[in-house]
């Protein structure tokens, strides 16, 4: 049975880097032995982590779906914009939601419990999102996830990507690969 990869992104504006990144992740996984599947978080639109609320209504259908997909998996690739130096709020949220339990004797963490990831960023200036890619590793790392030592963070992202969404540069294009191969490996 094959292993199974997520792919998403940490944005849902039209015409995002990231989710170009993802997507291009995304792709080059669908020529190696795996299951592959792209996520868009717009599919999944999820108010605010609340606990009140969460308490007095349950989790979220959306996020339950989610979580599901995630639990079902054995890894995932992230793509995140910088904000403020972080990772956006959409991102955050959804990985807040997704680490709740609601089924009855369920273990803590169950979309993240031996799982592992492979982060990167994209971004017009020069950093690349870099400064994004610190917290992300530290949250997923808080969570267990086992996160792939290398990342990519992609500079001049406005220059990076052709009219298709596919990389331009060769050696971006080739560290995106072995970070997607090392990710396979360890999932």
């Amino acid at each position: 049975m094959a292993k199974k990869i997520l792919f998403l992104s940490g944005s849902t504006r039209i015409g995002s880097f990231n989710t170009a990144l993802a997507k291009a992740a995304y792709e080059f996984a669908k020529t190696q032995d795996v299951d592959a599947e792209y996520i868009d978080l717009a599919d999944y639109e999820l108010p605010l982590f609340n606990q009140d609320e969460e308490a007095e209504r349950g989790m979220h259908g959306n996020a339950k779906r989610l979580k599901q997909t995630f639990t079902e998996a054995d890894g995932y690739f992230i793509a995140t914009p910088e904000y403020n130096g972080s990772f956006t709020p959409l991102l955050k949220n959804t990985i807040d939601w997704m680490s709740r339990a609601h089924l009855e004797n369920e273990p803590p963490l169950t979309a993240y419990a031996n799982k592992a990831a492979a982060i990167g960023g994209a971004s017009p200036g020069g950093f690349g999102a870099m400064r994004a890619l610190v917290p992300l590793r530290l949250l997923l790392s808080n969570l267990g996830v086992n996160t792939v030592g290398k990342q990519i963070a992609i500079s001049a992202a406005h220059e990076a990507f052709d009219e298709n969404g596919k990389l331009k540069s060769e050696r971006y294009q080739g560290m995106l690969e072995e970070i997607i191969k090392t990710l396979i490996r360890i999932s």
